[in-house]
């Protein structure tokens, strides 16, 4: 609708693919393992559901998506 391309990330999960539209591309970031920490407390519940944990860079807190969490939801949320 905004007359952008629309974009999409190929997933590949327990053998099946996916792909996954995105609004855009940031950075992409190479970060090591043993830097992420567990979602915080106070992490809205709605991304909580979604987020396998995050990882702190320059005072930010940057949120990691759990592509398994979201393939394994996305069935209840065409139903609802």
């Amino acid at each position: 609708e905004d007359g952008k391309i629309p974009m999409a990330v190929g997933v590949d999960l327990r053998g099946e693919s996916y792909g996954l539209l995105i609004d855009q591309i940031g950075e992409v970031l190479r970060l090591a393992e043993d830097g992420m920490e567990e979602n915080p407390v106070n992490l809205d519940p709605r991304m909580a559901k979604l987020a396998g944990g995050v990882h702190r860079l320059d005072g930010q807190l940057m949120v990691v998506l759990d592509v398994d969490r979201v393939l394994e939801l996305a069935p209840d949320m065409m139903a609802a």
